[in-house]
């Protein structure tokens, strides 16, 4: 009987085990890659995933791998698997995996999302992407149409957005356990243990502010901020951090916001995702033009906090982001 590893929106106890052997292990924090796992493909053929509603059956590691979105591309690097990845698209910026130096060059396919038929060409044994939109008919293809073609699919389960499914609240180990399930699909189970203890250390080293700063995470929009919100990955890092978002009672992982909301809360500082398309600086020459938040407290004194585009969704660069914070908190003297 195959054995059926839940959603990890589900995990509850069942992979409470999974998580602690982890944090208990001996782990090097050495970044060195790790080579993936050479897993009997036959006991790989006995796991299932419920990966965001759809069942995935792993076969050992696929040869040639597409990925979509810089999140998954580097979840896949630290993992040992860029070798790979025959076609890479949608990146936010940069490659840039925080832990593994990279030494081959991924092949980017697309700046956008790329149509099924680009993404076919290249012959994938296996597609990741980073949200569920993703594979769509006007995207890399649907889900089930690919599995018929013999091509594993398989979304970061951070971006889940059902019920049941979508981690609510996103924290740390449930992130840790979604590195861990992708070590498991990607036949790189011991790399995905090694990057895990790196990250725990990584988290366990930093010292979040005390000092009980309000922030709001700018992520991107104009006319109105769509902003972190309570239960997502800006949440999980700004909590780390020692900030209070002035929207975590919002109920989503991001929210568009309106400036009027912002310009009442005054936040004290404010986090700006910098992405290729919406840059930091451009964020801050609309802050300081508008009258309006041009008077904001962290407006006036210059209290910005930025944070690459990628690392503002759950993936390997989360602790990498939160110590950043921390430190640019250290550099403003706001600690």
């Amino acid at each position: 009987m195959p054995r059926h590893l839940p959603h990890l929106a589900r995990l509850g106890i069942v992979l409470a085990p999974l998580v602690l052997a982890t944090a208990c292990s001996s782990v090097s924090a050495d970044p060195a890659p790790v080579t993936p796992s050479s897993a009997d493909p036959a006991a790989a053929a006995e796991l299932t995933v419920d990966n965001c509603g759809t069942v995935v059956t792993p076969e050992g590691t696929p040869d040639r791998i597409v990925t979509v979105k810089s999140t998954t591309t580097e979840l896949l690097v630290e993992l040992g698997l860029a070798d790979r990845i025959v076609g890479a698209a949608f990146l936010d910026g940069p490659v840039e995996p925080p832990y593994t130096t990279l030494d081959v060059d991924i092949p980017v396919m697309s700046d956008f999302l790329p149509g099924q038929e680009a993404t076919l060409a290249l012959d994938p044994d296996a597609i990741v992407g980073g949200w569920e939109s993703n594979f769509a008919a006007d995207g890399v293809g649907e889900r089930a149409d690919l599995a018929a073609l013999g091509i594993l699919t398989y979304v970061a389960p951070s971006a889940c957005k059902e019920a049941g499914y979508q981690p609510d609240p996103m924290t740390f180990d449930l992130l840790f356990a979604q590195i861990e399930e992708a070590g498991l699909v990607f036949g790189a189970e011991q790399a995905a243990a090694a990057l895990v203890g790196t990250m725990r250390d990584g988290l366990a080293a930093v010292e979040p502010s005390t000092s009980g700063l309000t922030a709001v995470w700018y992520s991107s929009g104009d006319d109105a901020p769509y902003v972190g919100a309570g239960i997502g990955a800006p949440q999980m890092m700004m909590d780390a951090a020692g900030l209070t978002n002035v929207f975590a009672d919002v109920h989503d992982t991001w929210t568009s916001a309106t400036w009027e909301a912002v310009v009442e809360a005054d936040p004290d500082v404010i986090v700006l995702v910098d992405a290729s398309w919406n840059t930091a600086a451009s964020k801050i020459e609309r802050l300081e033009s508008d009258p309006a938040t041009a008077s904001l407290t962290a407006v006036r004194e210059g209290r910005y906090l930025v944070i690459p585009f990628a690392a503002g969704e759950a993936g390997v660069r989360n602790v990498e982001a939160v110590a950043s914070l921390t430190t640019q908190l250290d550099a403003l003297g706001l600690s």
